[in-house]
C-alpha cells in the first residue's frame, strides 16, 4: 500500500511540474507579445512564478492559479515590473507598471 501511495504522489509531482512548465511558457509568450505590441523591451527573456494557489474557474471547477512576474523597460535604461496571472491553462489577467508612452 505504501508503494502505491508513493507512486501516486510521484505521479502528481510529475504532472504538476509539466503543467507548470506549460503555463510558464504561455505566460512567457504573452509577456513578450504584449511588450512588442506596446513598443516595450521585454527584459531577461524570462518569467518567474511568484505565487501558486487554488481557485475556481468560470465553470466553478478547481484550478491552479499561478502568478508570473517579469520585467520590462520603456526607455532601455530602467526596469519596470509586470505580471501574468494564469488560471489553469488560461490567462486570467495581465498587468504592467505605469510607463511613459513615447
Amino acid at each position: 500500500m505504501l508503494e502505491v501511495s508513493a507512486l501516486f504522489f510521484l505521479a502528481a509531482l510529475v504532472w504538476l511540474w509539466f503543467d507548470s512548465m506549460r503555463a510558464r511558457e504561455r505566460a512567457l509568450v504573452l509577456g513578450k507579445r504584449a511588450c512588442e505590441r506596446d513598443g516595450l523591451i521585454f527584459l531577461d527573456e524570462t518569467v518567474e512564478c511568484v505565487s501558486l494557489g487554488i481557485a475556481r474557474d468560470a465553470d466553478g471547477r478547481m484550478a491552479l492559479r499561478r502568478t508570473y512576474g517579469f520585467e520590462f523597460s520603456d526607455t532601455g535604461n530602467n526596469r519596470r515590473s509586470g505580471s501574468v496571472v494564469m488560471l489553469g491553462g488560461e490567462v486570467e489577467s495581465f498587468y504592467t507598471e505605469p510607463y511613459r508612452i513615447q
